[in-house]
């Protein structure tokens, strides 16, 4: 069974910026800016992931470990963990809304990575408390169709050990042409490069194209 993209990314250090300071000139690289986003935002999730995480299978099944949220963390919330976990005390609001967590504390949401596209439209990603990053699904569709195949919310992350079964009340929630375990998790690969990027960008500082960051 193929596990989705992942990574851990360590080494983490936080590097002080200087609103002062005289910035050099050049053609930035970025994977999109969580600044333009709100500083608060709806925590309504949308209907089709709120009713999906409310079946018992998205909570209790064996060797899962996740506990879904009622509704999106507040933009506070995800600001202080975000800090927290870059280490980055200028983090700012990150751009995305988290809809649960492991045991550890390690956080699943969807990744705003346009800020003008449908949040329906947005890669399912898993940012972990050891640094870990993962990309479960390109958008919330396939995320749904994960869930329908009978692959718990994080349980991929981790490397899927079973042969998992589909759940009926989960299938008739998903919308479209069914997905396959497989295809889901075969196309979150180009999506974890810039996850890492805006990852690195947050704790290190932007980059120039040639990738030498800005002193």
């Amino acid at each position: 069974m193929p596990s989705p993209a992942r990574l851990v990314i360590t080494g983490m250090r936080a590097v002080a910026h200087d609103p002062d300071a005289v910035q050099p000139t050049g053609v930035l690289r970025s994977s999109g800016a969580s600044l333009k986003l709100p500083a608060v935002f709806p925590r309504e999730m949308p209907a089709l992931l709120a009713a999906a995480l409310k079946a018992p299978f998205a909570n209790d099944h064996e060797g899962h470990d996740f506990q879904a949220l009622d509704e999106f963390a507040s933009s506070e919330e995800v600001a202080d963990w975000w800090t927290a976990w870059t280490g980055n005390e200028d983090a700012g609001v990150p751009p995305f809304r988290f809809f649960g967590q492991d045991g550890s504390g390690g956080q699943a949401g969807i990744w705003l990575r346009d800020p003008e596209a449908a949040i329906e439209t947005q890669p399912v990603v898993f940012l972990g408390s050891e640094g870990e990053l993962a990309v479960i699904a390109r958008d919330l569709h396939d995320y749904l169709w994960l869930l329908a195949n009978g692959v718990g919310p994080l349980e991929a992350v981790d490397d899927l050990d079973r042969t998992p079964e589909p759940i009926p009340e989960l299938i008739a929630l998903a919308h479209g042409e069914p997905r396959s375990v497989e295809a889901i998790l075969s196309e979150t690969g180009p999506i974890l490069a810039a996850l890492e990027e805006l990852v690195e960008e947050t704790v290190n500082g932007p980059f120039f194209e040639d990738g030498e960051p800005l002193d």
